[in-house]
Parts: structure tokens; C-alpha cells; sequence
């Protein structure tokens, strides 16, 4: 071979190496950007403090658009809004905060805090004030719509909307399960035992999310076993068993709470789990008939709906939003 051919072929060569080097180069210097690029709308994970007590929160996206004031369930916390927090806060200010007892926030002792759900109300309302929330749209799940409702009677100046997952606000939506909770209602010393193996024990925080759902598949068994260790943690049973006895005085408050919603009609979602076994399949009616313009959303999915339907659940919100 001639030497002309083999100082073109050495050349051919340079220019390949050099182009794969330069492709090479370019692919990783996109892919170092692509990892270094932050999360345009980040959650933080935040403490302050209201009436002498550390309150633990979520919060995230722009805090000039429209906020979502998220409230949580039993045995659950703020975490359970992470399937939102995830999908909303592009365009929407999501506030989620834990209720003392609760999550990350302070736990104190029963014999010298009352667990109660006005007193969580109160110091929700304390907690916007101290955010400098003026105006927000409720999300209520469970416990949410207590503590919720309760908010929305004290300042209703301060609720563009209301939506409701899976919580509560007419007698006749409280199941079968609830004839042990009446009970203890009715006689607490007699009947705490039961209660606590109906309300607290792991078969009920498993049935809260599973329902009578056949696609166990779908769930992931942390979702039950983090909660019920939460559960297990010094002093819960004693917090969480004041907190449902006073959950009473809800079932008192119901008919207010209706004639509140029917007297304002407020702009209301309601979206609820078809499995839910924790309270009746008949509720997202009731609330229909308090409020005709609602929209309600049965959905294929358990108590804690975000569990399986959290795309759906977003969509729903978005455009509910807008």
C-alpha cells in the first residue's frame, strides 16, 4: 500500500475519533444538564410555630397563584398529598400541614392538650393567619372536612371553593362500622377496648385503604404499615382516642355544616372511592342535594383515593380549578 493511502486512511480515522469524541461529548455535557437542571417547583418541608406548638407542613408552587389548602385523614398526615404535591404544583400554591398528634408535628400530652376538633380548627385558622392565606380552596379528606367545615363557618371570606374526598358531613353517611364507634360515644369507659381494636388495630388501617377493592395489586402495603406503625408510637392510642371521642361533636355539627353549604352554595367537588368501606357510597349524593351545582366524581378507588386515582384526581382538580 502506498504511502498517499495510508496517510488518508490515518486521516479518515483522526476525523471519525475526533466527530465520536465530539458526540460523545456533547450527549454527556446535555446529560450533566439534564441532571443538574432543578425541580422547577420543589416541596419544602417546614416547621412554625402556632400557639406554642411546632406545626409541621408541606408547601410548594408559585405562592402568588392559586393555593390549595390540602387537610388530612386518620391515621394518615400531610404525606398523603404527595401524589398531588407531584402533579399540581406547576400551576397552583399547595399548602399541606400536619394537625398536632399528627406527622412531623408536635404530639402533645392529652392530659394537658384537648384533642379536639374545634381546637384543631382553631389553630388551622392560626396557621393560615400566620402563612398570610387570605383566600384558598379547601381540599377536606376524612378528618379534613371536621376540621375543615369548621374553618369554612368561622371565616367564610377566606374559601373560594370547597373539595371534598371521602369525608363526611351527613349522619346517614357513616356505615356499619360505626355502631362501635356509637357506642363509645354513648359510654367511653365501657366501650374504649372495642374501640380501640375497631378503630386503631392493623386489619381497620389496612381495610381504610384497600376497601373491598379486588385489585390488591394496585395498593402498596406501606401505605397501611407506616400508618399502623404510627399508630404503635407512645402515647397515639391515648391522642387518637380523645380525638375520636370528641369526633362526636361532628355528627352534632352535621346538620349546620348542611345548612351552611345549602344557604352559600359553594363552588364543591366532591370525588370519592366506590370501595370506600369507612363511610357510605350514598354520601356524595347528599352533598348533591345540598349544593345542585356540585360536581361529583365516583371514583375506582378506596377511602384514600390518591392511592390509585391520583392522575385522574389531578385532572379533576385542574380543571375544577380553572
Amino acid at each position: 500500500m502506498g504511502r498517499s493511502n495510508i496517510a488518508d486512511k490515518v486521516l479518515v480515522i483522526a476525523r471519525n475519533s475526533a466527530l465520536l469524541f465530539s458526540i460523545g461529548f456533547a450527549t454527556g455535557h446535555l446529560e450533566a444538564q439534564e441532571k443538574e437542571r432543578p425541580v422547577e417547583h420543589p416541596t419544602f418541608y417546614r416547621t412554625t410555630q402556632i400557639d406554642g406548638l411546632s406545626i409541621f407542613y408541606r408547601e410548594a408552587g408559585p405562592k402568588d397563584a392559586p393555593t390549595l389548602l390540602l387537610l388530612h385523614g386518620l391515621p394518615s398526615s400531610s404525606r398523603m398529598f404527595e401524589p398531588l404535591f407531584a402533579r399540581l404544583s406547576d400551576r397552583y400554591h399547595l399548602v399541606a400541614p400536619d394537625y398536632p398528634g399528627f406527622g412531623h408535628s408536635d404530639w402533645p400530652d392529652p392530659k394537658k392538650f384537648a384533642y379536639t376538633f374545634d381546637h384543631y380548627a382553631e389553630i388551622m385558622n392560626h396557621f393560615t393567619e400566620a402563612l398570610g392565606l387570605s383566600r384558598y380552596t379547601l381540599y377536606m379528606q376524612d378528618y379534613g372536612g371536621p376540621v375543615g367545615f369548621r374553618m369554612a363557618l368561622a371565616h367564610p371570606d377566606r374559601i373560594e371553593a370547597l373539595i371534598v374526598q371521602d369525608a363526611v358531613a351527613h349522619n346517614e353517611g357513616l356505615g356499619a362500622s360505626w355502631k362501635t364507634r356509637r357506642a363509645f360515644w354513648a359510654d367511653r369507659a365501657a366501650n374504649e377496648s372495642a374501640l380501640r381494636t375497631n378503630l386503631l388495630s392493623l386489619p381497620t388501617t389496612r381495610t381504610r385503604h384497600v376497601g373491598n377493592d379486588p385489585n390488591l395489586e394496585r395498593y402498596d402495603p406501606d401505605l397501611w404499615t407506616d400508618e399502623f406503625a404510627f399508630l404503635n408510637q407512645p402515647g397515639q392510642v391515648d391522642i387518637q382516642s380523645d380525638l375520636f371521642y370528641d369526633y362526636r361533636t361532628n355528627v352534632d355539627a352535621y346538620p349546620k355544616w348542611q345548612a351552611w353549604m345549602r344557604e352559600k352554595q359553594p363552588r364543591l367537588l366532591v370525588l370519592w372511592g366506590k370501595y370506600d368501606l369507612s363511610f357510605e357510597l350514598s354520601e356524595p349524593e347528599a352533598y348533591h342535594r345540598d349544593v345542585p351545582k356540585a360536581e361529583v366524581h365516583v371514583l375506582d378507588a378506596g377511602h384514600f383515593a390518591l392511592d390509585v386515582a391520583a392522575d385522574q384526581i389531578a385532572q379533576l382538580v385542574r380543571r375544577f380549578m380553572k
